[in-house]
């Protein structure tokens, strides 16, 4: 989405010999948001990969809308996860944009998603489906609480996880309230 300067044949910095990364020449679909997925993406883009976000077409990934701090009505901290990357806006519920989808995962060597557990499967892009258009893909999900046990099918978000942990009860000023 920004600075990307993969495939132009120049080192990251001026006058540098270093390579591009090492993981240049890695394609990664992200189909990811907010944070965690997102972050994911990030660290493999600032090592090199070719990370193309794929986006919802309504609005795209929620972060964007993330009050202040914004840049251009564009909340701080999706801009910052999210660079380095290339993007692309996907109905993954229409059967078109499933062949998009698909059509990317062949040249694909990683996808990284943080849905809910199940959520792949029911728009019929699970981890089986995918390795028939590449076998030789490796899947990543991301997930707040493992993909079994009681927790499993339920969505995890950072301040959610930091007062299931007890995490809150800790900080802040003696006294006052819990504190994210």
């Amino acid at each position: 989405m920004h600075n990307d300067t993969r495939g132009s044949g120049r080192p990251p910095f001026p006058g540098s010999d270093a390579p591009a990364g090492a993981l240049a020449g890695m394609r990664v679909i992200e189909l990811s948001q907010i944070m965690a997925g997102p972050t994911c993406g990030m660290m493999l883009a600032d090592l090199g990969a070719d990370v193309i976000k794929v986006e919802k077409i309504d609005g795209g990934d929620d972060s964007r809308q993330y009050r202040d701090p914004q840049i251009n009505g564009i909340s701080a901290p999706y801009l910052m996860l999210n660079r380095n990357k290339r993007a692309i806006a996907l109905d993954l519920k229409h059967p078109e944009g499933k062949k998009v989808l698909l059509r990317m995962i062949r040249d694909a060597d990683v996808v990284t998603e943080n849905f809910r557990k199940g959520t792949m499967e029911k728009l019929g892009l699970g981890y089986e489906t995918l390795r028939k258009e590449n076998p030789g893909l490796i899947y990543c999900a991301v997930s707040g609480y493992g993909t079994t046990g009681p927790f499993a099918d339920k969505g995890g978000f950072d301040l959610v996880a930091q007062g299931f942990s007890g995490l809150m009860a800790i900080t802040g000023e003696p006294g006052g309230p819990p504190l994210r």
